[in-house]
């Protein structure tokens, strides 16, 4: 969600029917012996079930990347796109909680699975972390000669928030390192911090901020990652945003700027050459701002617009800079009592100061939709276009058009599944290539209680490219066991 807005409570569904019943309900179900014995046969069932089956498979259990291949920067940038969720603003009762059952099925936190936390004062802070295994059957992204590796996880991580009623901060630390048995070279840690943070000027005025610092990794096979590297690129970020927004009664407006800022370390070959990445270090500058306007709680509309600068460096004869804007209008709406979304479309603009590259242009769009048949599933469609850049052997730009369509579906308040199928198209230019990307992804959770979760996940990755040994495919399988207090 942009600019840390919470999600909010979705209208004209059932409620107090199901296993989402209200408090009361519950308690009255909970009392009888028979769906107790029931439910705790069944919790017994789906522990034994995850054990058997880490236990039976120990070599390829894992931990598994996100279904869409690893972009690397700057496509961050298009946070500042991100919708306000105007119904929240229209309604009166917008700073009260909602019920779990209102929010997302992914992000939903059902009471007795919360973490629990340690306040001090006036803040809370939530330390937790996470084990696991991961086997990736192509960890080189090799379309010849594709090799298997078990990889260790680690990653502990701790976040932060302010308890006022006023002015709010969030902020988490993540360090997050991978050993892998066979192939070192692949070994990566990867640390950071983030924060957002909100000052309540007025009742109808906020200054937002958020920020990002981390030493990372770009994946080996991820679009931007250099042909023929086979350990991931190191780079370093720092990235900030200032978002002042104001309330005038049915229109929400925001005005912000953003600082991202890029190092970029070497990485190698087969062979041992070394690959420098310096080209693509540097700043990039964006000015942006979205005006919503709201004519009920269930329908609205927005426009948005961004201008920027890239000043990356580029190599000798090939500057990677350029400078863009890209425009967005279209409608917030509840179209139905159970689908809602914001659908977008505009213009996108980006020139490279190298000729070669000349200027990327043309019609570009942006959808965000979720259908939420009952309270226990979330269908959800995600579709984008973005334009990027990166130096591979040679500089290039990249338009890139992303669909997604994904499910989530709470079998049980503490039993989680969830399902996506990416496909994404991207278009070199500068460069004869063109690469299609098919992606699925699927994560099981189950929830202990409020302090263990277990997760399996796999995920499949295909990247077919007019340039052969751009091509790849691979499957990931992992298990995670995640303890927070």
């Amino acid at each position: 969600m942009g600019h840390g807005v919470v999600p909010v409570a979705r209208k004209g569904r059932r409620r107090g029917v199901g296993i989402h019943a209200a408090p009361r309900a519950r308690s009255v179900a909970r009392q009888k012996t028979a769906r107790n014995r029931v439910a705790a046969l069944l919790d017994s069932w789906i522990v034994a079930g995850i054990l058997v089956a880490a236990a039976a498979s120990v070599s390829e259990a894992q931990v598994v990347l996100p279904p869409i291949v690893p972009t690397a920067p700057p496509w961050n940038v298009q946070q500042v796109f991100d919708p306000l969720l105007f119904p929240q603003w229209w309604d009166p009762d917008r700073q009260k909680g909602t019920l779990p059952e209102d929010t997302p099925v992914k992000v939903r936190q059902q009471p007795g699975y919360e973490p629990v936390g340690m306040r001090f004062g006036s803040w809370m802070f939530d330390p937790s972390v996470t084990a696991g295994a991961l086997y990736d059957s192509n960890v080189f992204a090799s379309n010849t000669s594709p090799r298997g590796d078990v990889a260790s996880l680690v990653t502990p991580s701790l976040r932060v928030q302010s308890l006022g009623a006023r002015h709010q901060l969030d902020l988490l630390g993540i360090v997050q390192s991978y050993s892998y048995l066979d192939h070192p070279s692949l070994d990566q840690t990867n640390a950071n911090v983030s924060g957002r943070g909100r000052v309540d000027v007025r009742d109808d005025i906020e200054l937002l901020s958020t920020f990002n610092a981390g030493v990372l990794h770009e994946a080996v096979g991820s679009l931007t990652s250099p042909t023929g590297a086979v350990a991931p690129t190191p780079y370093s970020l720092f990235s900030g945003d200032v978002t002042y927004r104001q309330e005038f009664g049915r229109m929400i407006a925001s005005l912000g700027t953003r600082f991202d800022s890029y190092k970029y370390g070497t990485t190698h070959t087969q062979d041992g050459t070394v690959i420098d990445q310096s080209s693509r270090d540097g700043q990039i500058y964006d000015v942006h701002g979205r005006i919503d306007y709201t004519f009920s709680p269930k329908f609205g509309l927005f426009t948005a617009a961004d201008v920027n600068r890239r000043d990356l460096r580029g190599t000798p004869g090939q500057p990677l800079a350029s400078d863009g804007y890209r425009m967005l209008a279209g409608v917030d709406a509840e179209f139905t009592h159970l689908i809602t979304g914001e659908l977008g479309a505009g213009f996108v603009r980006q020139h490279f100061d190298d000729v070669t590259i000349g200027t990327v242009e043309g019609p570009t769009y942006r959808a965000l939709l979720t259908w939420s048949p009952t309270r226990t599933v979330d269908v959800w469609f995600k579709a984008e276009q973005l334009i990027t850049q990166a130096t591979l052997t040679d500089a290039s730009g990249i338009q890139a058009d992303a669909l997604v369509l994904g499910l989530d579906y709470e079998f049980r308040r503490n039993v989680i599944f969830s399902a996506s199928t990416t496909y994404e198209n991207d278009r070199f230019h500068g460069l004869p290539r063109n690469d299609k990307v098919f992606a699925t992804y699927a994560e099981l959770r189950y929830l202990l209680n409020r302090y263990a979760t277990i997760s399996l996940r796999h995920s499949y990755t295909q990247r077919d490219s007019n340039i052969p040994i751009d091509s790849y495919s691979k499957h990931q399988v992992g298990l995670n066991v995640t303890a927070q207090f």
